[in-house]
């Protein structure tokens, strides 16, 4: 945990409830001037964002209300562009618009990143901007994704405030098939073998 999530996160109200609760004392030391900051993304954060390709990432509407939404793409797709911004291309989807209009109005989001299969959790503050496709093409060439079906609608460019990494406690082990596969392939090898070597062994028995 550092500083400068602790500045976001621990609001007086969250602070009242840290000191009824009796966990304050733990996290005074994070607050204080000479606490590591952690708002600049280092070679770790870069690395664990690079293998993703998806995050949930929340924004707040006008009128109040939060809204969660998975943000999937290739592995990769949300890219550092260096130790304060983040950007990825917005997709084409089904055209509600949801995170684009909450991000109109206020410019604050959070993100979280999940490595499922290592029990890996980042979780990131930031502030936001939308960039059309006709205001920055550069941009949006280079946060395309070369073969992806989808096609980039705009840009999304988020400028870091704080970050942290969450203990694997309660994360469950899940794999996509591109990450059972290095595991699967030996398997298949093996069965396919038996199978030859039991084709063999009827032959050999003259068994049909």
């Amino acid at each position: 945990m550092a500083r400068a999530f602790a500045e976001i996160a621990f609001t007086p109200t969250v602070r009242a409830l840290q000191k009824q609760e009796g966990s304050s004392a733990a996290y005074d030391p994070f607050l204080e001037p000479g606490a590591e900051a952690r708002d600049r993304i280092g070679e770790a954060e870069a690395a664990f964002i690079a293998l993703r390709d998806g995050f949930y990432q929340a924004s707040v509407s006008e009128t109040g209300w939060p809204y969660v939404q998975f943000r999937g793409g290739p592995r990769g797709f949300l890219k550092v562009l260096d130790e304060r911004t983040l950007a990825y291309a917005d997709f084409r989807g089904n055209r509600q618009y949801l995170s684009v209009g909450n991000l109109a109005e206020n410019d604050r989001v959070s993100l979280i990143l999940m490595d499922y299969p290592n029990r890996g959790r980042l979780k990131l503050w930031g502030r936001a901007r939308v960039i059309e496709k006709a205001d920055d093409p550069a941009l949006i060439a280079r946060l395309a994704e070369p073969g992806y079906r989808a096609l980039p609608e705009r840009a999304v460019v988020i400028t870091v405030e704080a970050f942290d990494w969450n203990c694997p406690s309660h994360i469950p082990r899940r794999f996509t098939l591109d990450e059972l596969e290095p595991h699967l392939a030996p398997l298949r090898a093996e069965i396919e073998r038996l199978a030859l070597e039991n084709a063999r062994l009827k032959a050999a028995a003259g068994v049909e």
